[in-house]
């Protein structure tokens, strides 16, 4: 189900992220963008892997650790567009005149 999304909201997040920066800093600013998606990812990997792994730790054969896993996967997006809702910044970015070429 996140493969369907997971595109738009990248591209979207990189997008916002980038919309207010200055031209000059707009290397910089996506270099930032990408180390904190690469890092977040590995982090969140390994969280749901452990709290999916604690749950089938001692029963064989049960998923009870997967929906311990889904459930954080779920409250973590939930808290992450709470976030987001506050710190993304309200307005249009403003226009340079052109398209910009790094």
């Amino acid at each position: 189900m996140a493969a369907f999304g997971l595109g738009a909201v990248f591209v979207t997040a990189t997008a916002t992220a980038l919309g207010m920066v200055a031209h000059e800093e707009a290397g910089l600013a996506s270099g930032v963008v990408n180390t904190f998606h690469e890092v977040g990812g590995s982090i969140g990997v390994a969280v749901v892997s452990t709290v999916a792994a604690a749950g089938i730790e001692g029963a064989a054969g049960s998923v009870s650790g997967f929906a311990d896993a889904f459930t954080v996967c779920a409250a973590a997006a939930g808290a992450c567009a709470v976030v987001a809702g506050l710190l993304v910044p309200r307005g249009k970015p403003e226009g340079t005149g052109g398209p910009h070429v790094h």
